[in-house]
């Protein structure tokens, strides 16, 4: 959750974010999104989770149990409240700017009927008066910025670091304004529109 903007950076380890299932994890969200007027999302490996099919958020949320190693995998009831959560994608009044690796299409997760299912609903997601979305060509050259982690920007007070072992909550300003730099030198490399629709459509052809 946001903390005071002169508060100290977070470091929360998975472990401790997990240990009771996978669906309050994604329910202790609900409010920050209700909060939120401006999502600013970059993803280098996975699909957005504002963007996640059910079946694909399930793929996701199942191997992060596995590799958590936790008593009970609640990935399913997990995966339906990340879609409900998502919802706010709807709102016209809030805006969400989101920014995807090429290579992300290609990362599949479960079988190619739900990875299918997934960029079909990319297309349709990226089209909404409300969402931004961007893609970063594989072939880019001379990039101002190198694929980085993870990173989720609410608003301009909040930023949310995913690592393997830990996710970082920054709400530093001089902190915030450099991911904030960075965010944009990742967003002026990236395709949109027609663009993007044509990149998503040659990974769906990719999938046989």
């Amino acid at each position: 959750m946001p903390q005071s903007p002169n508060s100290e950076s977070t470091h929360t380890e998975w472990r401790h974010e997990v240990r009771g299932g996978l669906k309050p994890l994604q329910n202790s969200l609900v409010q920050l999104f209700q909060e939120t007027q401006l999502f600013r999302i970059y993803s280098s490996t996975l699909m957005p989770g504002l963007v996640q099919t059910e079946g694909y958020a399930a793929a996701v949320l199942r191997t992060v149990a596995d590799f958590q190693e936790l008593p009970f995998d609640d990935s399913a009831e997990a995966a339906r409240a990340r879609v409900e959560r998502s919802r706010v994608i709807h709102e016209p009044e809030r805006r969400f700017d989101l920014l995807i690796e090429e290579a992300v299409l290609y990362h599949q997760l479960g079988d190619t009927e739900m990875m299918a299912a997934q960029l079909e609903f990319l297309l349709t997601a990226g089209a909404l008066p409300s969402v931004s979305f961007g893609i970063i060509p594989r072939d880019t050259s001379d990039r101002v910025q190198w694929p980085r982690e993870t990173l989720h920007i609410y608003d301009d007070t909040l930023v949310s670091v995913e690592l393997v072992s830990a996710k970082v909550n920054i709400t530093q300003p001089s902190e915030i304004a450099l991911y904030l730099k960075a965010f944009e030198q990742l967003r002026s490399m990236a395709v949109y529109g027609a663009e993007a629709r044509a990149l998503i459509l040659k990974s769906l052809e990719a999938l046989g």
